[in-house]
């Protein structure tokens, strides 16, 4: 079983950021910790204030973008608020310093943010493919996906569940961020013998097999 030490994911919490999108994702990265501890999760925000997710959910970022944590990945999941963090120049300002190496990563509508800051263009990505009734009953009816194709023209918009470009990949549903985290842990240099021994630990090695066999890679990055 290939381990890799310290190996960093900040995950970006808003105001209305969905509790399933980021509770699956850090859930996977807590149960690896078991196994390497000195893999390490956390959540940072523009600020040091407390973040209102979806459902009356408070979360405390452990870092603001001032303390300029270091990190492998930087993970931005979806919800109601990204609608408002695709325009949030603080963030984008904050994503642009990040160093060449790490990895930009957004699942749900999450990828809507670098859709905006024209980093998707030319290369394949997706989103949430299912709309809930207040994207799928207003007069533009547009799901996240299409509204993703909207802000990145150029992109190639693909429907797997894991989408790796290289630097930046994309996820789609809600729940995705489960198959991102196993993803992200396999691009830091963790083996599948590692990720499934955590798939097994969380019940989820059927659902495994099933959702890893639906990433699409370029292979623009070392193996």
């Amino acid at each position: 079983m290939r381990k890799v030490n310290g190996f960093r994911v900040g995950m970006y919490i808003y105001d209305g950021v969905e509790v399933i999108d980021i509770g699956g994702c850090y859930g996977v990265f807590s149960i690896a910790r078991r196994f390497e501890q000195s893999l390490d999760v956390f959540f940072v925000a523009d600020s040091m204030r407390q973040v209102q997710a979806q459902a009356t959910f408070s979360i405390a970022p452990r870092y603001s973008f001032a303390d300029r944590p270091a990190m492998g990945a930087l993970v931005i999941p979806g919800g109601a608020g990204s609608r408002r963090e695709v325009y949030n120049r603080s963030l984008h300002d904050y994503i642009r310093s990040l160093p060449d190496e790490t990895l930009l990563a957004g699942f749900c509508t999450g990828p809507w943010v670098y859709a905006q800051m024209g980093l998707l263009e030319g290369i394949p990505a997706t989103a949430r493919k299912e709309g809930d009734p207040s994207e799928t009953q207003t007069a533009a009816g547009m799901v996240p996906i299409e509204r993703l194709a909207e802000l990145a023209p150029k992109a190639e918009i693909r429907r797997e569940r894991v989408v790796d470009a290289g630097r930046i990949i994309t996820a789609a549903g809600i729940s995705s961020g489960v198959e991102l985290a196993f993803h992200l842990l396999h691009r830091a240099g963790f083996d599948e013998e590692f990720t499934r021994e955590v798939a097994r630990v969380m019940e989820y090695s059927d659902a495994y097999d099933m959702r890893m066999a639906q990433v699409y890679s370029t292979g623009r990055h070392a193996a």
